[in-house]
């Protein structure tokens, strides 16, 4: 099996984006070859308008783009307090010498891992390429991220 990782990034939830990045920015720092596809929710982490706003298409789906509102305010699975959750893990993370979401996602930026923004989830959300941040790699469907990430190790999170 080659030095390759490949994450599904399934969830918009903070606890899980920090375990996709810290994955990630672990495997990229010991030399493995990293791919991270980012899929409904997940896109969440790419986009370009931080905070809550109105992306999308069509009312609904910029509803969802609205609710969704980016990594500073990625809601926590479990225990979330009414958005506060968020606010107390950085916190903590910040008190332990732990890297934030944010300082991962920036660190997972500089060692050059590679971000994929599912095609078949933008088209639900009425997303376009250009509500994400420019580090996005390609915009792919599922055949083309099972091509990327053969002869690795690939992880749903």
């Amino acid at each position: 099996m080659a030095n390759k990782l490949s994450l599904v990034a399934f969830s918009g939830d903070f606890d899980k984006l920090t375990a996709v990045f810290t994955m990630a920015t672990g495997a990229a720092a010991v030399g493995y070859e990293v791919n991270i596809f980012f899929t409904f929710w997940g896109l969440d982490a790419l986009k370009k308008k931080q905070g809550r706003s109105f992306v999308g298409g069509t009312a609904l789906t910029k509803m969802f783009g609205f609710f969704m509102g980016g990594l500073k305010v990625a809601p926590v699975s479990r225990l979330n307090f009414w958005g506060l959750s968020g606010k107390i893990f950085r916190s903590l993370e910040r008190k332990n010498n732990v890297a934030t979401l944010e300082e991962l996602v920036d660190a997972a930026k500089v060692l050059g891992i590679n971000f994929y923004a599912c095609e078949m989830a933008m088209h639900i959300l009425g997303l376009s390429r250009e509500d994400f941040i420019p580090e996005v790699k390609d915009v792919i469907g599922v055949a083309t991220f099972l091509q990327i990430s053969e002869g690795g190790q690939t992880l749903f999170i």
